[in-house]
């Protein structure tokens, strides 16, 4: 198959040509597979309390707000939590491991588009109801009252 695009020079070159310049100028590894990961808690505890360390930078991860975050973490583990500008603080020991899969079960009800599979979400209230916003597909899922 003959395609006649003039390169400088006037030179023409086929398909396969093109297509075989494009794959030699792709990278021969791929180090990261995907732009999203949820990021990995670093919890600590201390007497009866479990903290966060970097609660912080999980929420800008996630492009959540802080409140809503620890809201959700301490609802789901039945406990009173605060958050210092940095990180959380739990009242009672946790498993770290819970800690992470509530984390995990956060970002796929709150953070990842259900639609296309996206992180580019926002979380948007109109009247009484919330909406998780997908910025990349456009759609838009109920996420109930608040």
């Amino acid at each position: 198959m003959e395609v006649a695009p003039l390169l400088g020079g006037g030179m023409r070159l086929s398909y396969e040509e093109m297509l075989e310049r494009a794959f030699a100028k792709l990278p021969r590894h791929v180090i990261k597979s995907e732009r999203f990961a949820i990021p990995e808690p670093d919890v600590r505890q201390f007497g009866r309390r479990t903290l966060i360390l970097n609660f912080k930078e999980i929420c800008d991860e996630l492009r959540r707000d802080p409140d809503h975050l620890l809201k959700f973490l301490s609802g789901e583990l039945a406990t009173l939590a605060t958050f210092d500008g940095v990180r959380a603080i739990f009242k009672g020991n946790f498993n770290p491991q819970t800690i992470r899969g509530l984390i995990r079960r956060y970002t796929e009800r709150y953070v990842i588009c259900p639609v296309c599979k996206r992180p580019d979400t926002r979380i948007v209230r109109e009247k009484r109801l919330w909406f998780l916003q997908c910025e990349a597909c456009g759609a838009r899922s109920s996420l109930g009252t608040s």
